[in-house]
């Protein structure tokens, strides 16, 4: 293993994490008044894509950036308000399916279509080489060598 500049290292993890929190900042504002939250958006962007628009909760679970006691608790209050279901998981009798209803995929597509504008219109400020590098860079730090 190669040694790295310590103070580069820092340097640049701190650019690429206040970079991350202020455009974050930025494209969230597409979730006030929205008729999902963020949270929900998040859960409903593996389920709706998924076949069936239907997903394992370990699989929501593991695309999400928080613990699997609040991803459980975020589906048993989007199953509350209609937007999912839960089922049992055929092939695991200790998991489950989350399905998305139809008025969850209207509304996932509706809002998908506005975010994914607002998302590109603050990364035109890259290239498409500069994106397809940052894409690079972004999974090899996470380790996803295939894609790297």
């Amino acid at each position: 293993m190669r040694m790295t500049d310590r103070r580069l290292a820092a340097e640049a993890w701190e650019s690429l994490f206040r970079a991350q929190h202020e455009v974050f900042a930025e494209i969230s504002s597409d979730f006030e008044g929205a008729p999902l939250t963020n949270a929900e958006y998040d859960v409903l962007l593996t389920v709706v894509r998924a076949p069936g628009m239907q997903a394992r909760l370990r699989t929501v679970t593991a695309n999400l950036l928080i613990s699997q006691p609040s991803v459980s608790r975020l589906v048993d209050r989007m199953v509350a308000e209609g937007l999912v279901e839960k089922l049992p998981d055929p092939d695991d009798g200790r998991g489950a399916i989350v399905k998305a209803t139809p008025k969850a995929g209207a509304l996932f597509r509706k809002l998908a279509s506005a975010h994914a504008s607002t998302i590109a219109g603050r990364m035109s400020v890259l290239s498409d080489d500069e994106l397809a590098q940052l894409l690079t860079l972004t999974r090899k730090l996470r380790g996803d060598r295939a894609n790297a």
